[in-house]
């Protein structure tokens, strides 16, 4: 059967399930099961697609997942990421727009403890858009930053979907999570310029206020209480993967490891707490289980079916420049996002990308992190990026649609451009890969 009619058949399937309502995990499993029927060979494919799915979970390499999850949902229901978010709020005292400044910098933060960038955009917006809101800021100002930072969580380390993706695409998860560092410090800092800018150039959009005087403890206390012992857990993350030191799967014990004892030393241990971060846990990881389970036999029932050998055959035989090859996949992730969530493109694409890629020579850890970055950006396009409606959820009454459309849009388009910086220097996102130990 030729390669686009598979296609048609496997991805139709889970297109059409997901259109019903079906859960993404299940979506895949019925497209697996129907693949299995028609080119597995019947009840006997079955069988097959049943133990795929039990090898893709029983895998010693999704422990570093279920252990970042558990680091951030520990510092997440301690409230020991709010403290965070409060120390970072108080440096900027007599800075235009210090409150957006201070969701940049807290959302950056956030996203090297917490690895999810719902998490983060929830997060960043409940405990700040209020206080935005009540001292006069324009939503563009305010809802913006928060929607475009939440994502940097695609790209820091711990991040879930960078050790999704090295999974999925046998990247070694190490090489990813450390590929991501330098974009996502990139964003950070871009997006804290225009909001500077902004602000600068247009006061209205985030009036000045008085706040009362602060001696230097009271403004750099929270800050070396709060913020600088919890940066130095990440820097034993990624410092222990970096020198070699630790697996992805051992750093990432060290980090929820720390994270407990984070809790007890500030007082924020409890029962009900860990109850809390172990139920949360349980439940993101089960479900990301369920998908990883669906999309690794996803993968096979498309190698089986010959789609992938014929697809890569083809582009090959047309001879493209790589980098057409790599901004076609891009541009691809970029409409995909405008409809569908990052799980659900990761699982789709990675199949046909990575083999692609390795038979055009192309570097898989650059795309890798260039994959990342597009579902980053597509988190926040409009209309059906799940970073805007993690907004929504968390604006106050009367914000519209539009509103939160126009917010984000100058931030979409700057992390468009560094995008475009990445691809034509990929020692951006090579570079600290380069120096992990071996």
């Amino acid at each position: 059967m030729e390669w686009y009619l598979v296609m048609v058949i496997l991805i139709g399937t889970i297109i059409l399930l997901m259109g019903m309502g079906v859960p993404v995990a299940f979506a895949f499993f019925g497209s697996n099961i129907l693949g299995a029927m028609i080119f597995l060979g019947g009840e006997i494919g079955l069988v097959q697609v049943t133990r795929n799915a039990v090898e893709a979970v029983v895998n010693f390499t999704l422990a570093p997942l279920l252990m970042f999850i558990v680091m951030g949902e520990v510092l997440f229901h301690s409230g020991l990421a709010v403290k965070c978010i409060d120390a970072i709020e108080r440096l900027f005292t007599k800075v235009p727009g210090r409150l957006s400044l201070a969701a940049v910098g807290g959302g950056v933060v956030f996203s090297a403890l917490s690895g999810s960038s719902m998490a983060n955009t929830a997060m960043l917006g409940s405990t700040l858009i209020p206080e935005m809101t009540r001292r006069g800021y324009h939503p563009s100002i305010s809802m913006g930053p928060i929607m475009a930072v939440g994502g940097v969580a695609m790209l820091i380390p711990p991040s879930n979907m960078a050790i999704l993706l090295g999974t999925v695409s046998q990247i070694p998860i190490s090489y990813i999570l450390i590929g991501g560092i330098i974009p996502g410090i990139m964003i950070g800092l871009t997006h804290a310029s225009i909001v500077l800018v902004r602000c600068l150039l247009n006061p209205k959009l985030a009036p000045v206020y008085e706040l009362p005087p602060m001696s230097f403890w009271q403004r750099w206390g929270a800050f070396f209480t709060y913020v600088i012992p919890l940066m130095f857990l990440f820097v034993i993350v990624v410092g222990s993967i970096l020198g070699g030191i630790a697996t992805p799967t051992e750093s990432a014990a060290l980090g929820a490891t720390g994270a407990v004892l984070f809790s007890i030393a500030y007082k924020r241990f409890s029962i009900a707490m860990i109850r809390k971060s172990l139920l949360g846990s349980a439940i993101i990881g089960g479900m990301m289980l369920l998908i990883i389970a669906g999309s690794s036999t996803f993968s096979q029932v498309l190698a089986f079916s010959g789609a992938t050998q014929q697809l890569v055959a083809m582009v090959s035989a047309l001879d493209p420049h790589p980098m057409t090859v790599i901004i076609g996949m891009l541009v691809i992730l970029l409409l995909l996002g405008m409809i569908m969530d990052s799980l659900s493109m990761i699982l789709l694409t990675i199949p046909f990308y990575m083999p692609l890629a390795q038979s055009m020579g192309i570097d898989v850890i650059w795309l890798g992190i260039l994959v990342l970055f597009a579902i980053e950006i597509s988190g926040m396009t409009p209309p059906f990026g799940l970073l805007l409606f993690a907004m929504k959820g968390v604006s106050p009454p009367g914000t519209t649609t539009m509103m939160i459309y126009k917010a984000v849009t100058p931030f979409v388009i700057a992390e468009l451009i560094l995008l475009a910086i990445i691809i034509m220097v990929p020692e951006l996102a090579t570079y600290l890969p380069s120096l992990i130990q071996k």
